[in-house]
C-alpha cells in the first residue's frame, strides 16, 4: 500500500521535497506551495489546507528550534502578534466554506505570495533602523494575518516577513525566527480549528509520506541555506509556478 501510494504520487512528493528545502532555508514552512500542489493535483479541497498545515508544522518547528538555539527569538515582542492571531486562526480553520470560495481566496493569497517571493530581495530591513514598536498595531496585523492564514490554510509568515520587514521591526535574522514562530503557532491553531470542523479529512496513506518528505527536506534546508547556496534564484522560479497556478485557479473560479 505504501509503495503504490509512493508510485502513484511520486510528483507530488518530489515537489513537496524541494519546496520544504527552499523555504525552510529562509525562515518558511511552504505552505502557499504545498496548496499551490495540491490544488493541481485533485485532491479533495476539504484535505487541502490540513495537509499544508501538517507539512507547514513539520518544518518550521525545526526552523525555530534552531532560532531558539541562536536566540533569536524574543518572545516578549513576539507576544502581541500572536495573542491575537492564534484564537482567529482557529476561527478561520473552524469556519466552514465553500469550494468555490476557498479557491478564490487561495488563488489571491498565492498571488500575493508570488509577488511578495518575487520582490523579497529588495525588502530586506535594515539593522540600523529598528523602530519603536506600536503594540496595537502589532496585535491587529497578527489578528488579521492569523484569520486569513487560518482559512486558507497556512502559517502567514509569507504575509508577515514582508510586512516587518517594510516596518524595520527588527533584524532580518530576527524577523526570520519570528515568522518561523508565527508560522508554527498559527500552522497548529488553524490545523485545531479545522478538527474541530465535522468536515475535516486527512488520508493519512499519502499525509504520513509527505510529512517525512518535508522533514528531510525541511532539516536540509534549515542547515545547508547559508553554506552552500542563495535561494533568491529559486525563490524566483518558485513565485513564477505560484503565480501561474494562482492565475489559473483564479480564472477557473470567477469566470
Amino acid at each position: 500500500m505504501i509503495l503504490e501510494t509512493i508510485f502513484a504520487n511520486y510528483h507530488i512528493i518530489i515537489l513537496f521535497f524541494t519546496v520544504a528545502i527552499l523555504y525552510s532555508s529562509v525562515g518558511f514552512g511552504g505552505g502557499s506551495s504545498y496548496l499551490a500542489i495540491l490544488a493541481l493535483t485533485g485532491v479533495v479541497f476539504t484535505q487541502i489546507r490540513a495537509t499544508a498545515l501538517f507539512c507547514n508544522i513539520i518544518v518550521v518547528s525545526g526552523n525555530v528550534f534552531l532560532f531558539y538555539q541562536q536566540k533569536k527569538i524574543d518572545f516578549k515582542k513576539i507576544l502581541p502578534l500572536v495573542l491575537t492571531s492564534i484564537p482567529l486562526a482557529y476561527l478561520g480553520g473552524f469556519l466552514k466554506i465553500s469550494q468555490q470560495f476557498f479557491f478564490i481566496l487561495l488563488g489571491i493569497t498565492l498571488l500575493f505570495a508570488a509577488i511578495t517571493m518575487w520582490i523579497s530581495k529588495r525588502i530586506i530591513s535594515s539593522e540600523e533602523k529598528i523602530k519603536k514598536q506600536n503594540t496595537a498595531k502589532n496585535a491587529s496585523f497578527g489578528g488579521i494575518i492569523g484569520f486569513i492564514s487560518g482559512m486558507v490554510g497556512i502559517g502567514g509568515g509569507i504575509f508577515l516577513a514582508p510586512l516587518l520587514h517594510l516596518t524595520n521591526w527588527d533584524t532580518p535574522k530576527k524577523i526570520a525566527a519570528t515568522a518561523s514562530f508565527f508560522i508554527l503557532v498559527n500552522s497548529i491553531a488553524g490545523l485545531l480549528g479545522q478538527y474541530s470542523n465535522p468536515d475535516f479529512y486527512v488520508d493519512w496513506n499519502l499525509t504520513y509520506i509527505l510529512l517525512i518528505t518535508v522533514f528531510i527536506g525541511g532539516q536540509i534546508g534549515s542547515r545547508l541555506s547559508n553554506t552552500y547556496f542563495t535561494p533568491i534564484q529559486l525563490k524566483k522560479a518558485t513565485a513564477i509556478l505560484i503565480a501561474f497556478v494562482s492565475v489559473r485557479i483564479l480564472i477557473k473560479y470567477l469566470f
